[in-house]
């Protein structure tokens, strides 16, 4: 069976494009919320950054050529940018270290 005929893979990467999209789109508002508010969409953030994160592993572990053609495709994008994956997560818990700071000389 290849990676992506996988009725769980399919699953999981619908939910996480969905999830991931949601919570862009709540994180226009960012600048509105109180207190509480921004730190729960710190916290959803940091999860979803992890799933993304183990959702790529499973990705670089496949052994599957359609896999391994998406970790590529990935990587060129990403190049494009002059970022590595793990660049790419670094500035993102980098970034959410400093909205956790400003948060806490708020309080």
């Amino acid at each position: 069976m290849g990676f992506f005929d996988s009725d769980i893979v399919q699953q999981e990467a619908k939910q996480l494009f969905e999830d991931y999209q949601a919570l862009i789109k709540l994180g226009n508002n960012y600048g509105k919320f109180d207190l509480e508010g921004k730190k729960l969409f710190i916290e959803q953030m940091e999860a979803m950054m992890d799933r993304y994160r183990i959702f790529m592993k499973r990705f670089e572990l496949s052994e599957d050529f359609m896999a391994q053609m998406t970790m590529e495709q990935i990587k060129t994008q990403l190049d494009q940018f002059g970022v590595t994956p793990q660049q790419m997560f670094d500035q993102m818990n980098l970034t959410l270290q400093r909205m956790k700071a400003d948060l806490a000389k708020q309080a």
